[in-house]
């Protein structure tokens, strides 16, 4: 007799881990709604069965572009144990981007809110997908509607590791986006190792209960958050938006809180966060943007925490962290922490021109029968990984895919940093944005991180612009701390003392604002579009 293969859906793990007591709160919302674990297990087997019902192909997407609600997590939790996939779409999408992720995923279900569906719907009919579904944050739609009138109980789909769970498209700062697809083992090999990295607390240790603040149309929230309270059977106190006066106010029943830089700067301009308001919590963790040293100092003197910052992508998921427990080492501001258990990370020299210096270590690297090879300690090259948590490639793009692993299995992240001595890494930027100016390679953050540190400076971002002598230049744009007043001739005089001359930006411009996508992170590729004609060539 052939015993059966376990089941390796995702959504197997997640509801093994739901605790005994399944009339317990699972989800306390911040307009005073409360989810009971049985609620999740009965509504999401509802929405299951509406999709099981309407016969689609096997792997079959289910594109949805919803504002936060727990009945949109429910809908993942749906789509994951019927098996099929899920599309998250961000909310600040538009016609033409709707457009395009629609038509390029063919998703045979779409979920939009109800006042997106006099343009979505006839994007999606237009096509070709079968079935448009409305689902609003007020536990209103169609979907709902439909769920209501199937069974509270469902078989869960068998699926095996490789098998997709999700397609996230990436941000298309440059070119068309892709969708990275995520299997089964990639989300739940990468919740599991967090779940012990992080030290999560089951109940019988005190329990655990984190707020969840962050959109879940994206990695930060959607996976590395709900499937940590899931996978650990833990409460969440779930935001709808983020509103920093009201998320004080739950820090003492909280242990946990995952957010972006953005969210920080704003708790710390809360007069309530004190030592006090914090007593009960255990774990500040920050990612999906550079956390700004100054930041990380603040934060830790109001409240006696360190913020642990971690590293990660919508390929991957999450591929470093700063450690939890001591005995492993400090939080370091301004890194990212060591490489996950698992994860097999490399910084690699690419032979791009560093100056007269390396261009003979590059001519070595020649003869020795190529460019490629291993940083040594705090030397700057570009980050490759490796491990489980590893995306099965683009979406219909096997030929971008293929350019993006490297012969040996791995994976070119498109980051550049280093690895110090100690084995913490420290992120510099994104190879796209490193900007080449006579012949010598500037890193942005370098300088970002010298602008920051001058008086009246809140924050600060340098990208690479066209010019007829050197190829590109820098671009330095600056925000003022408020009632500062800047000089940008008076900075880039002060940088001309601290750095070589190349690495100097042509231009300083002080503005008002950056501008950020949904996770916070600033845009720029938009800068350099906003003033690539400094110096027409």
């Amino acid at each position: 007799m052939t015993k059966p293969t376990a089941n390796a859906n995702l959504f197997t793990a997640l509801r093994a881990n739901f605790p005994a007591d399944l009339d317990a709160i699972a989800v306390e919302t911040d307009n005073g709604l409360f989810y009971s674990w049985r609620d999740l297990e009965r509504a999401s087997a509802m929405i299951a069965n509406l999709l099981d019902a309407l016969d689609l192909e096997p792997g079959a997407r289910i594109a949805v572009q919803v504002e936060k609600s727990v009945e949109a997590m429910l809908l993942y939790l749906a789509t994951l144990r019927a098996g099929y996939v899920f599309l998250p779409l961000n909310t600040a999408y538009q016609s033409a981007e709707i457009a395009y992720f629609i038509g390029n995923a063919e998703p045979a279900v779409v979920v939009c809110t109800s006042g997106n569906a006099g343009w979505v719907g006839p994007i999606a009919n237009a096509t070709g997908t079968q079935h448009v579904f409305t689902l609003d944050d007020d536990r209103t739609g169609t979907l709902l509607e439909v769920a209501a009138l199937c069974s509270d109980r469902h078989i869960v789909a068998q699926k095996s590791d490789d098998d997709l769970a999700a397609i996230l498209y990436t941000s298309g700062t440059t070119g068309r986006s892709k969708g990275a697809m995520l299997t089964h083992r990639n989300l739940l090999s990468n919740a599991e190792v967090l779940k012990d990295y992080w030290g999560w607390r089951n109940a019988e240790d005190g329990g655990d209960v984190l707020i969840h603040a962050l959109p879940i149309f994206h990695v930060h929230g959607l996976f590395v958050a709900i499937h940590g309270a899931l996978l650990n059977g833990s409460k969440m106190l779930w935001f709808g938006r983020f509103d920093p006066s009201r998320i004080v106010a739950r820090l003492p029943d909280a242990t946990v809180f995952m957010g972006v830089p953005t969210l920080y700067v704003r708790l710390l301009a809360e007069p309530g966060l004190t030592k006090v308001a914090v007593r009960n919590m255990r774990l500040f963790v920050a990612g999906s943007a550079p956390l700004l040293i100054e930041t990380f100092n603040e934060f830790r003197k109001r409240t006696g925490h360190t913020i642990l910052e971690r590293y990660g992508m919508s390929e991957t998921a999450m591929l470093t962290s700063n450690p939890y427990r001591p005995v492993q080492g400090e939080r370091r501001g301004g890194t990212v922490g060591f490489a996950l258990p698992g994860v097999k990370l490399r910084v690699m020299s690419s032979g791009d021109g560093d100056g007269e210096r390396d261009a003979e270590r590059d001519a070595e690297r020649e003869e020795q029968g190529g460019f490629s090879r291993e940083c040594i300690t705090d030397e700057i090259g570009n980050i490759e990984v490796n491990g489980p948590n590893v995306f099965a490639g683009y979406w219909r793009m096997p030929e971008k895919t293929r350019e993006e692993f490297t012969a040996d299995g791995y994976f070119k992240t498109g980051d550049v940093g280093k690895i110090d001595g100690l084995g913490y890494i420290t992120i510099v930027g994104r190879s796209k944005d490193l900007i080449i100016s006579g012949g010598y390679n500037v890193y942005p953050a370098e300088i970002e991180g010298y602008l920051n540190d001058m008086s009246g400076v809140a924050e600060s971002a340098v990208v690479g612009v066209p010019h007829a002598d050197f190829g590109e230049v820098g671009v330095a744009i600056v925000i003022a701390k408020a009632g500062a007043t800047l000089d940008a001739d008076a900075m880039l005089a002060d940088l001309k003392s601290r750095l070589a001359n190349f690495k100097i930006p042509k231009r300083c411009f002080v503005v008002a604002e950056l501008p950020r996508n949904a996770m916070g992170k600033v845009q720029k590729a938009l800068l350099r579009e906003q003033h690539k004609a400094l110096f027409s060539l």
